[in-house]
């Protein structure tokens, strides 16, 4: 079997050892990235809605960034959201200033009852540049 191409952002390492997963992984030109979700820096939930969504797309952004990739190279999001009808505005808006403009990536927004305290996660497949 061949051993896993793992991607961790800097700093974030104890997070995935706790969980026992990895941040990303890479395989044949793709990066396939883990659920992110608006944690502080102690990896607790960020409780003001808005501020965790960010944080997630920032949490995204960094692993991201490890591969060598960023926003422009994602083709597939998958978004989950505790409570859709009441969030997805505030999702939308941060959504837009993250891809501005087309060409978008695709995306699938998945209602879920539970995401470990928190309200927001987002998981991504990209290409890796070069």
């Amino acid at each position: 079997m061949q051993q896993r191409d793992t991607v961790f952002p800097a700093g974030r390492h104890a997070l995935y050892e706790q969980h026992r997963y990895s941040a990303a992984v890479r395989s044949n030109g793709f990066l396939f990235v883990s659920g992110q979700v608006g944690s502080r820096n102690d990896g607790t939930p960020e409780p003001e809605f808005e501020v965790q969504v960010r944080r997630a797309f920032a949490n995204l952004e960094a692993t991201l960034r490890a591969a060598g990739a960023g926003f422009d190279d994602i083709i597939e999001v998958t978004s989950f959201h505790t409570d859709p009808q009441r969030q997805f505005d505030t999702v939308l808006a941060v959504k837009d200033e993250v891809f501005p403009q087309a060409p978008y990536p695709a995306w699938t927004a998945v209602g879920v009852n539970w995401l470990a305290g928190f309200d927001f996660e987002i998981k991504v497949v990209a290409r890796l540049p070069g």
